[in-house]
C-alpha cells in the first residue's frame, strides 16, 4: 500500500508523525511524499488556533483532488477534540485521538473507503508516555527527541490540556540508549522536546536531573531544550546551561504578554518582572546567547495601553527574535466567554508590529555575532550558489561555500557578514574540538 503523511502544528507533532512513518515502512508499506497519489493518507492535527482547524479541512478536500478513493486519517489534536465534527468532513474515515496516535498502525486494517467514517478515540487523562523522535525537515544532522508530554496547568486560552491529557515523562533510564541510537543514525545535534518540557518528571527525577545525565554520557552531539516555560527555568537549569560542554547557549521562554494584567487574565504562572530577571541572568552569564519567545497579540480585552506594555517590554530586552501569534477563540476555554473580543483588524495590525519588532531584534542579534566563531553543523545545499546552510549553536542560521560533498559533522565557523536575505555569511575554519565549550572567540 502507498501511504503519505501530513502534518500541521508543533515539532512535537512532527517527530510523532515520523514515528508513524517508520512503524508504517517497517510493515512494508510504500511511504511517498504527501500530494502524490496514493492509497492512504494520515493527517496529524494541531488546534491551537482556528487557522489550523481550517487548513486541515483544506488538506482533505486537496487529497480527495489528487487521490479521490484515498483511505483519509485524521489523528492529533483537533481529532481529539472534535471527533465528530472531522467525521462529518467529506472523505474521512477514520478519526482516531491522540492516546492512540502512535498505535494506528495496529488499529487500522482496513484501508477502504468508509460509508460512516470511524471513531477511535478515548480519554487521554491515565493515557501513558508514547516515545518519538524526528529529524528536522531537510537535514540529516538535527533530530528532535520527546522526553515528555502532556500539561497540567490551566492558561485560560489553550486547548493543549485536554487534547495530550496529563504531563508524563520518559523513564530517566531510557534516555541514554535513546540517545545513543540517534548518534549512530549519523545526528550530531539533539533537540529535548516536550509540551511543557520544563515539567519532566518521571520518578523522583526533573529536567535538570536529564541535563546532569546529559553532561556525563560519553556523547559528542550538542543538545538544545526545546521551549520552556519561564517560571521553570530555575537557577540551577541556568547555571548547569553555562557550565555545560554539551547544552547549547540558546533558550526559548514563552512570554505570551507582556503585560501583567493580560497575564493575569491568561492565567500564566510567572510574572511580568520575573521573566525579566530569568531573562537577563541568562545573557549576563551567556552574553551571547539566543532568546527566543512566543507572544500572544489581541487577548480579550488587551487595550491599547496593555499591548504598548508588551512591545515595551520586548523592545527592553535582548530577545533574538518572537513567534507572534494571533489570538483565536478556542471552544471549551475560559477566554473564549470573556468579553471584550479585540476586532480581528487590531489584532492585524498588532501582530503585524511584532512581527517587525521581531526582525529588527533578530537583525541586531547576528550583527552582535559579526567577527566571531562558532560551531555550525552543514545541513542543506545549494548547487546553484554553491553554499552550504546550517546552525550555528546559538541558533545563527547561516551559509557559507564548500565542497558539495562536505562531511555532515561540526565545524568550527567564523562569522563575518549578513547577506540580502538576513542569513549570516561565514568562512568554515576547521572541525571543532569534541566537546569543547560553545562560546565564541572574537576574531581579531
Amino acid at each position: 500500500m502507498k501511504i503519505s503523511f501530513h502534518t500541521l502544528g508543533c515539532k512535537l507533532n512532527y517527530s510523532e508523525t515520523s514515528q508513524l512513518r517508520d512503524q508504517y515502512e517497517k510493515l512494508g508499506h510504500e511511504i511517498v511524499p504527501f500530494g502524490d497519489k496514493t492509497d492512504a493518507v494520515i493527517i496529524n492535527t494541531c488546534t491551537v488556533t482556528e487557522h489550523a482547524d481550517t487548513e486541515c479541512r483544506k488538506i482533505i478536500r486537496k487529497i480527495q483532488q489528487k487521490s479521490p478513493n484515498a483511505f483519509i486519517g485524521v489523528t492529533g489534536c483537533y481529532a481529539q477534540l472534535q471527533p465528530d465534527e472531522i467525521a462529518n468532513i467529506p472523505g474521512v474515515d477514520a478519526v482516531i485521538g491522540t492516546a492512540d496516535k502512535l498505535k494506528i498502525d495496529t488499529l487500522i486494517t482496513d484501508y477502504s473507503k468508509r460509508s460512516i467514517p470511524e471513531i477511535i478515540v478515548q480519554s487521554v487523562d491515565d493515557a501513558e508516555f508514547a516515545f518519538s523522535q524526528s529529524a528536522e525537515e531537510d537535514t540529516r544532522t538535527r533530530a528532535f527527541l520527546k522526553i515528555q508530554d502532556g500539561c497540567d496547568y490551566s492558561c485560560s486560552f489553550c486547548t493543549i490540556p485536554m487534547a495530550r491529557g496529563k504531563s508524563r515523562s520518559m523513564n530517566l533510564l531510557e534516555i541514554p540508549d535513546r540517545i545513543a541510537r540517534l548518534e549512530q543514525q549519523g545526528y550530531h545535534e539533539i533537540i529535548l522536546s516536550g509540551i511543557n518540557l520544563g515539567d519532566y518528571h518521571h520518578e523522583e527525577h526533573t529536567l535538570y536531573d536529564v541535563l546532569k545525565l546529559i553532561e556525563s554520557l560519553n556523547t559528542n552531539a550538542r543538545f538544545r531544550i526545546g521551549s520552556i516555560e519561564p517560571n521553570l527555568v530555575s537557577a540551577s537549569i541556568i547555571e548547569h546551561i553555562t557550565a555545560s560542554k554539551k547544552i547549547v547557549p540558546h533558550l526559548h521562554m514563552p512570554l505570551q504578554s507582556g503585560s501583567p494584567s493580560v497575564l493575569r487574565r491568561m492565567k500564566r504562572r510567572y510574572k511580568a518582572s520575573t521573566y525579566r530577571e530569568t531573562l537577563l541572568h541568562y545573557t549576563s552569564l551567556l552574553p551571547h546567547a539566543c532568546i527566543g519567545a512566543d507572544v500572544i497579540v489581541g487577548f480579550p480585552g488587551e487595550t491599547d495601553e496593555e499591548f504598548e506594555e508588551t512591545y515595551t517590554f520586548i523592545e527592553s530586552l535582548p530577545f533574538s527574535y518572537l513567534h507572534v501569534f494571533t489570538y483565536s477563540e478556542r471552544e471549551n476555554t475560559p477566554a473564549a466567554e470573556y468579553k471584550d473580543s479585540v476586532p480581528m483588524r487590531i489584532r492585524k495590525i498588532r501582530n503585524a508590529r511584532l512581527r517587525d519588532l521581531s526582525e529588527r531584534k533578530r537583525s541586531m542579534f547576528y550583527a552582535s555575532q559579526r567577527d566571531t566563531e562558532h560551531i555550525i553543523i552543514p545541513e542543506s545545499y545549494d548547487a546553484i550558489t554553491g553554499l552550504w546552510k546550517g546552525w550555528t549553536e546559538n541558533y545563527v542560521r547561516c551559509q557559507f561555500p564548500a565542497d558539495e560533498h562536505l562531511e555532515l559533522i561540526p565545524y568550527r565557523i567564523a562569522l563575518h557578514s549578513i547577506d540580502e536575505h538576513g542569513l549570516m555569511k561565514g568562512e568554515l575554519i576547521d572541525t571543532p574540538i569534541i566537546n569543547q565549550r560553545f562560546f565564541p572567540l572574537t576574531i581579531l
